[in-house]
This record gives structure tokens, sequence and C-alpha cells, in this order.
């Protein structure tokens, strides 16, 4: 069984709220730790692209980064504000 499978099992066995409340919380801040994860890997000046709204791709220049998200710009498609998970480098 996988370490998701192993998740489900326990969220499922959990048998009061307080218990369901700590699960919550510990994923809330497995998030945010991997969302700043990302951030931090990327500069001002790279070359970025992501799927935008409507699953078409954008290709952009990161323009600021933030602690859990970045500003990308798009000549053609304007500014967005991006979760960094979200992104993927185009710098080999």
């Amino acid at each position: 069984m996988n370490n998701v499978q192993t998740a489900i099992t326990a969220i499922r066995n959990t048998n009061n709220r307080d218990e369901l409340n700590q699960i919550i919380e510990a994923v809330k801040l497995q998030q945010n730790f991997l969302a700043r994860q990302s951030a931090r890997s990327f500069m001002k000046g790279d070359a970025v692209q992501f799927t935008g709204r409507g699953n078409r791709t954008v290709v952009g220049t990161v323009v600021k980064v933030n602690p859990k998200t970045i500003v990308v710009d798009s000549p053609s498609q304007g500014r967005w504000k991006v979760t960094a998970s979200m992104l993927t480098s185009l710098e080999a």
C-alpha cells in the first residue's frame, strides 16, 4: 500500500473531529512548505511556462518572486500571479 492509500485509510478510521482537524492542519502546513520550497527555485528573469485558464500554455518571464507565488509577465497574455509549484522552468 502506498503513502496516499495509507493516509486515506487513516483518515477514514479517524473517529473524532479533533483528530481530523489535526490532519487538516498538517496538510495545510505541508502545502505551504512545498509552495515556499518551489518559490525558492525561481529568480527574477527566469523563463517559465505554465498552463493557464482554458488549458492554454502561457510562456513568460519571472518579474517578482513572493514567498509562495511568482509574478510572470507574458508579452502576449499579460501578467499572471501563479503558485510556484505550477511553473516549469524553460532554462536548461
